[in-house]
């Protein structure tokens, strides 16, 4: 209101309007419109209007949003469809609401009670050893750190869990799954698959914001027939192994770090050969870790398309992480994206999907998402997932 107030003023005492908009910045429409509104209220005017519409053409009448709340507060178990079907039949003359509308008159009264979506948190599974190769591999990303061409490196590792056996150090530019997948299919042509492997809950291994913290990387493993066992969160302890052969590698290939990528690759090539055939182990008994590990009977093949046989009907997943069924779309997660999925009508109008042999969540007509199941990768149910 001041800046129109002193627009007004120096107005009445003789200024011409277009110098003055032009000083104030504004176009004489809108100095005449201010004009004008002080001349017809005063002072009044200049104050700040309402954008409030006059008028709300599908607000919603009075009387029928309380009729709502009467059949509501009479059958509380009602949710709208049936409300609006109930008020349809008492109030035929008016134009019925929208099932959505009905919601919301609820929702803004507190009458509608809400679901809390149930978010993933990392606890881990439960950890089974190895006591032959290839039953257990140990993975993971030793800390990163500057090359002296100011570039970044992230050092992506495999080890056996059982030899100690070092299958991959491979340093990467980026924690990205892309070169995650790189890393792992190249182990695997080389060495065959493993029964398990062990990671953090880190990213590529996880992710925080999927289903029971699954990433593109850990379905791939699924689908390969590998089993995944994730540390605790805060107990690197847990991949105690995999982490003391990080101290070997930072000690003896990092310090001082090479000037590019190419050759601080070299320096980790040189480190695994020693590492695996030169090195004496103390817990092995003065062995080398090549002289325990043999390579994987079996051998890497891209996965099959997963069946479901018993399953009502199989869907692939939409890029974007949706389950289409004829005009709906479920939002199930977009780590899923290009998954072929299983769907088993459970209930009436109640859809139950699966992955491989595991349930993922429930979706019905009213909602647009997978609500998740109990996670079949908790602890007390992973014993399965583990190699012998």
């Amino acid at each position: 209101m001041d800046e129109r107030l002193r627009f007004i003023a120096r107005l009445l005492e003789g200024e011409k309007m277009a110098p003055l908009c032009r000083e104030f910045g504004i176009s004489r429409v809108t100095g005449y419109k201010i004009y004008e509104r002080y001349k017809a209220c005063g002072l009044e005017g200049l104050n700040d209007r309402s954008r409030r519409p006059y008028r709300h053409a599908n607000k919603l009448p009075y009387q029928v949003e309380r009729t709502i709340l009467g059949i509501k507060k009479e059958y509380p178990s009602w949710g709208a469809p049936k409300i609006r079907d109930k008020l349809t039949r008492e109030l035929p003359m008016i134009r019925p609401p929208a099932v959505s509308t009905v919601h919301a008159v609820l929702d803004r009264n507190a009458l509608v009670k809400r679901r809390m979506r149930r978010r993933h948190k990392a606890k881990g599974t439960e950890l089974r050893a190895a006591h032959a190769p290839n039953g257990l591999w140990c993975a993971d990303f030793k800390g990163e750190f500057i090359l002296g061409s100011k570039q970044y490196c992230y050092p992506l590792t495999i080890t056996d869990y059982r030899s100690r056996y070092l299958l991959a150090c491979e340093g990467l530019t980026s924690t990205r799954s892309e070169f995650a997948f790189s890393v792992f299919e190249r182990a695997f042509r080389d060495f065959g698959l493993p029964g398990a492997i062990r990671t953090d809950n880190g990213v590529p291994f996880a992710s925080p914001n999927a289903l029971f913290g699954l990433s593109k990387l850990a379905i791939w493993w699924l689908r390969l027939g590998i089993q995944i066992q994730r540390i605790k969160p805060g107990c690197p302890q847990q991949n105690g192994r995999h982490e003391r052969m990080h101290l070997t590698l930072k000690k003896e290939a990092t310090k001082p770090a090479s000037f590019n990528l190419l050759q601080q690759q070299e320096r980790f090539d040189r480190f695994t050969a020693v590492y695996n055939h030169e090195r004496p182990h103390e817990a092995l008994g003065g062995a080398y870790p090549g002289d325990i590990y043999t390579p994987s009977a079996r051998a890497y093949e891209p996965p099959a398309e997963p069946e479901y046989p018993f399953h009502d009907k199989a869907i692939r997943v939409t890029h974007c992480g949706r389950i289409c069924m004829g005009q709906r779309k479920f939002n199930l997660s977009t780590v899923f994206a290009g998954q072929v999925v299983g769907i088993r009508e459970v209930d009436d109008q109640v859809w139950l999907v699966s992955f491989l042999d595991f349930d993922l969540g429930y979706f019905d007509q009213q909602e647009g998402r997978v609500e998740p199941a109990p996670n079949p990768f908790r602890p007390e149910k992973v014993s399965t997932m583990s190699p012998e």
